[in-house]
């Protein structure tokens, strides 16, 4: 029978070892134990998950903060019903995580508002959830980046701050036309991932529009070349969640025009 004593001694010895979750949660395990007759290596089993438990809870909100999402968004909250052009089945396929293995790349199109950054935010949740390292930033963000590293000199740092985790997010790609600078920096970046780490990218342009955007069309044919070699692209086309009250009360009168891109993918 454990006693009061053996328990606080063993309390006081889990947090010396910094077991912090099995000392917080021994008084009740012991009890619940004690009602179920539980062998040793069952409560002990029992303590360990709890603690591995909490652990992993732990490891988890540290890695979502410093992948910089700029807010938290499941793929379980996506509504595929609104936006029936995003097939649910070849999301859950990608929730697999098997792009990321084999160094593959996302690519959402469309639309402002039609949930790319969403789905983009969800798929790095399920790629942090499985320990995979994840970053996010978003183009226009990135430029802004770029142009102070230049002045630094710091670029390789950057560089390699993006070159490492397992998934790169590029949200944005297209909102602003890309200097030279930015346009060269972002070709290094997915020449350097090549098959090497997977890259979720947002854009709501078509790739017959990226030529315009890079201002080079070199330049921009042999990034794409690199990004869509291995890829799966989901082109959505649809109404914008954030305007979808304000549409259904008539408020809004969203131009057609602005409904798809402008031409289908390359």
């Amino acid at each position: 029978m454990v006693t009061q004593p053996h328990t606080d001694q063993l309390r006081e010895t889990l947090q010396s070892l910094k077991l912090d979750c099995m000392a917080d949660n021994l008084d009740a395990l012991c009890d619940q134990a004690a009602q179920e007759e539980w062998t040793y290596a069952t409560f002990l089993g029992q303590l360990l998950e709890e603690e591995l438990a909490a652990r992993d809870q732990r490891r988890l909100a540290v890695t979502t903060k410093m992948a910089r999402f700029p807010f938290h968004k499941t793929l379980e909250q996506f509504d595929f019903a609104f936006q029936p052009s995003v097939e649910k089945r070849r999301i859950q396929e990608l929730a697999s995580l098997r792009f990321v293995s084999s160094g593959s790349n996302v690519l959402f199109l469309g639309p402002p508002g039609v949930g790319k950054t969403h789905l983009a935010i969800g798929l790095g949740l399920k790629a942090l959830q499985a320990g995979l390292s994840t970053y996010f930033v978003s183009v226009p963000e990135l430029m802004d980046l770029v142009g102070h590293d230049a002045q630094r000199g710091q670029l390789p740092k950057r560089m390699q701050q993006l070159y490492k985790p397992k998934v790169l997010i590029l949200d944005e790609m297209g909102y602003l036309p890309l200097e030279r600078p930015i346009a060269t920096f972002l070709f290094q970046l997915v020449a350097k991932r090549y098959e090497k780490g997977a890259i979720i990218l947002s854009s709501n342009k078509s790739f017959s529009e990226w030529g315009e955007l890079f201002t080079d069309q070199v330049l921009a044919t042999a990034l794409l070349d690199r990004l869509l070699h291995h890829s799966t692209i989901i082109n959505i086309r649809g109404q914008s969640y954030r305007l979808k009250e304000k549409r259904q009360a008539g408020v809004f009168q969203r131009p057609e025009a602005l409904e798809a891109p402008s031409s289908a993918p390359a």
